[in-house]
């Protein structure tokens, strides 16, 4: 079956494509109520390790000078292709806002925002993106990415999450450190699900804002950064358009076909202490799923990929992975994106959902990706393109 799917040497792999060459067994589509279901469900894990709640407050902030990266600093070229408005002076057009959001008591209760936006605009209420960045990075990474749709008239968000750039309080350990913590006390949940807290107390920030239309806000993100936004969209549905790029996969399934290595390795420090705490002599299916258990409740069971994917819908989402990506290996997606599919249908909106996996690329972000997921929000944030709700 590998073999057949080398041969084909097309630059990308549709949906259609992935499912005829894969087998697929038939499941059951998502109705509302199981999207309500599922959105009151996984609120309920959300809340359950939350401190206290506070007043949404955005304060006013200062600008990073020295960004903080946990890592090397990633390469920004592919971001750098994003298409934008040819303005010669664009740095001087651009407004610049630095926010700290309060999404709850304690110190990452305190989101840090980098919001670009044109001056002048002769649209009172402008559609609004989210931008996510990946692992060990930071918001101040993504401002080419920022700049490049500000300067086409969307207001640009780009924001740190959970223990990331301003939240990282000078550690370039801030991360590693919160998610072995999380394993051994349970109290947080620093992989993907407190960020998407967050991500809901923002939604609710920009609905409330006068310069964005409630009703026009997208959500992108790279790696990690759509984990975020895949999640978030699931949740929320302020959120009317979604973005994930090299984020979406199937942890259930890579626990059961031993596909689990190249997810683990990228944050092999909590993998490597909970083996330690296990007694274990090295890192099994056991301590994976016993460590998502810990850290993400739910995170591979009825939280995965094909129980939060159809929730979306009919919502525009499009979903960017490299077909050759040991981190979300394509194996882990077929039942997920047949139910997806399935629920697009089944809300008469086969359109707004689309899978492309890249030919030839692994885990990285390409300037086809970014071309691809700006053309997705041109047309369902900028052409006056509505669906229900």
């Amino acid at each position: 079956m590998k073999e057949q799917m080398a041969n084909c040497c097309a630059r990308a792999w549709p949906l259609t494509s992935l499912i005829c060459f894969l087998a697929i067994t038939g499941v059951m589509e998502t109705p509302t109520a199981e999207a309500e279901d599922f959105r009151s469900d996984f609120l309920h894990v959300l809340r359950s390790r939350r401190s206290a709640q506070v007043p949404l407050i955005a304060e006013c902030s200062k600008p990073v000078e020295s960004p903080l990266f946990q890592a090397d600093v990633p390469p920004t070229k592919a971001i750098e292709s994003c298409p934008k408005e040819n303005i010669n002076n664009l740095k001087e057009m651009l407004k610049e806002e630095n926010l700290h959001l309060h999404t709850e008591a304690g110190e990452q209760g305190r989101l840090p925002l980098l919001i670009l936006s044109l001056k002048e605009s002769g649209e009172e209420r402008r559609p609004a993106i989210v931008f996510m960045h990946g692992t060990n990075t930071n918001k101040e990474w993504l401002r080419p990415w920022l700049e490049a749709y500000a300067s086409r008239g969307y207001i640009a968000i780009g924001l740190d999450s959970r223990y990331h750039g301003e939240r990282a309080n000078n550690s370039k350990t801030a991360y590693r450190d919160a998610l072995i913590s999380s394993w051994r006390n349970g109290k947080t949940m620093p992989f993907i699900f407190d960020t998407v807290w967050d991500l809901i107390k923002l939604a609710e920030y920009l609905t409330e804002r006068e310069d964005i239309d409630p009703k026009r806000i997208g959500i992108t993100g790279i790696s990690l950064g759509g984990m975020h936004a895949w999640f978030a969209a699931a949740a929320d549905t302020r959120y009317s358009v979604a973005v994930p790029l090299i984020g979406v996969q199937g942890f259930r399934w890579a626990i059961d076909n031993d596909e689990w290595e190249a997810r683990v390795n990228s944050i092999k420090p909590l993998f490597e202490a909970a083996r330690i705490d296990l007694g274990k002599n090295e890192i099994d299916k056991e301590v994976v799923e016993k460590v998502w258990n810990r850290i993400a409740p739910g995170l591979a069971s009825q939280f995965d990929s094909p129980y939060s994917l159809p929730v979306i819908a009919p919502r525009p989402l499009y979903i960017l992975n490299g077909a050759k990506d040991p981190r979300n290996p394509l194996g882990g997606l077929v039942v997920p994106l047949e139910r997806a599919e399935r629920a697009y249908k089944k809300a008469s909106s086969p359109g707004n959902f689309k899978f492309v996996a890249e030919d030839g690329i692994a885990h990285e972000t390409t300037s086809f990706m970014i071309k691809e997921s700006s053309d997705w929000f041109d047309k369902f944030l900028k052409q006056g393109v509505t669906h229900d709700l």
